[in-house]
């Protein structure tokens, strides 16, 4: 199956506040334009709040504009994943008051609270089950990041952060096959030692894996913006990722990946993603890339970091930008054929019996695995990542005939 490419759909209008009011033109504007650039998906975020306000109500009107979102999406072809807890985005916390504050609740760890996540994701799952274009569900979009250092963290205990997982992962009741369940981290799970989601969590807990790979965590300001270990993070996730997962054919979904102005001026914005997109479709068992984010944030929006204003393909009045063109342009050339690059060769990352990383840090930039791999990706060398605890089944059904060991 080839792999599928996608946008984080970000609303033209009101950005993700358009959820407390959906204005179907307008978001049948939006999704025009985002069919116009080759796009088959749109992974979609209504904010927790609002779909939830209290622990023992969902809104029926929130669940039924998301199966109108879900049908608007399909009068263009888009086929619609859904996030369910928002949760964090963009740099803002969306949390009920239920849980916060007076009542100063844990969404990870209080039962109540967990038991109220797990019939969120039933109700959206069972609004839209019966869409011919339904996706499937993420969890929510980077719940990691309620850990340290969130200023309102909800401390959980990584046994605690499983139990959460499974729970929820398995709410749907009576669940279509053909549904993607998962969830989403940022890279800390990868890369923060300390940090109660782990690696095991992201490639054995779904359907599938996802990663989310932003320049801006250090890999940029190290090496350069355009720099090979920048265009190929989320190449380098992706096999970092798969070293973790006990099938080694589960697919992994490139769910977040971006241009920031942080660190890229709008010029190079395009080469960018030309690189990172090439990098990526290298990697065997990729099911999607969905880039961040199909529309600009209005400047009439306040406080946001300065880089989310224009993360978008488009702008807010569905103009294509440079950035989209290219997209658009890598979309058309990899639908006409590419073909994966079968790695020979593991880096490998030692582990515990938990198969918990010796040391996360050194997978992240500056690291010593982080810049072994990207050594020999410049090298030429087909270069992959195995865990230590890696059986010779296990290699040999990867086709990793050569490993390769780091002094960390």
């Amino acid at each position: 199956m080839s792999t599928r490419f996608g946008v984080n759909y970000t609303p033209s209008r009101d950005w993700m506040f358009q959820w407390m009011a959906i204005d179907p033109d307008a978001v049948r504007a939006d999704f025009a334009a985002i069919a116009g650039l080759g796009a088959d998906h749109v992974r979609v975020f209504p904010l927790w709040p609002v779909l939830q306000p209290n622990r023992t109500l969902i809104r029926r009107r929130a669940l039924d504009d998301i199966a109108l979102v879900a049908d608007l999406a399909a009068e263009f072809e888009l086929d619609i994943a859904i996030d369910v807890i928002q949760g964090h985005l963009s740099g803002f916390d969306f949390v009920p008051a239920w849980l916060v504050n007076w009542h100063d609740g844990n969404m990870f760890t209080d039962p109540s609270a967990v038991e109220a996540q797990a019939a969120l994701v039933a109700a959206v799952y069972d609004a839209v089950r019966d869409r011919p274009n339904f996706l499937g569900l993420t969890l929510g979009n980077e719940l990691n990041q309620f850990q340290h250092p969130n200023p309102a963290a909800m401390p959980a205990s990584t046994e605690q952060v499983g139990h959460w997982l499974r729970t929820l992962l398995g709410a749907p009741r009576d669940r279509d096959p053909r549904h993607v369940v998962t969830h989403s981290e940022n890279d800390h799970l990868w890369y923060r030692d300390e940090h109660p989601f782990v690696p095991v969590h992201a490639s054995r807990l779904g359907d599938l894996t996802t990663v989310h790979s932003w320049i801006f965590n250090g890999t940029a300001a190290r090496y350069g913006a355009l720099s090979p270990q920048s265009v190929r993070h989320a190449e380098w996730m992706i096999e970092l990722s798969k070293a973790f997962a006990a099938d080694p054919a589960r697919q992994v979904w490139l769910q977040e990946v971006g241009a920031p102005s942080l660190n890229l001026t709008e010029a190079e914005m395009p080469e960018f993603c030309t690189r990172t997109i090439e990098a990526a479709l290298t990697t065997p068992d990729l099911f999607a890339i969905t880039w961040w984010c199909s529309h600009d944030v209005s400047r009439s929006l306040a406080d946001y970091k300065d880089l989310e204003y224009s993360l978008g393909l488009l702008d807010t009045e569905n103009r294509v930008k440079p950035l989209g063109r290219r997209f658009a342009e890598l979309v058309a050339e990899a639908r006409r054929g590419t073909r994966p690059e079968a790695r020979t060769v593991g880096v490998v990352v030692e582990v515990d019996e938990q198969d918990l990383p010796l040391s996360r840090a050194a997978l992240g930039p500056g690291g010593a695995i982080f810049e072994r791999w990207h050594e020999l990706r410049e090298q030429g060398v087909a270069t992959g990542v195995v865990t230590s605890a890696a059986s010779p089944e296990a290699l040999e059904a990867r086709g990793i005939r050569e490993l390769d060991r780091v002094v960390v």
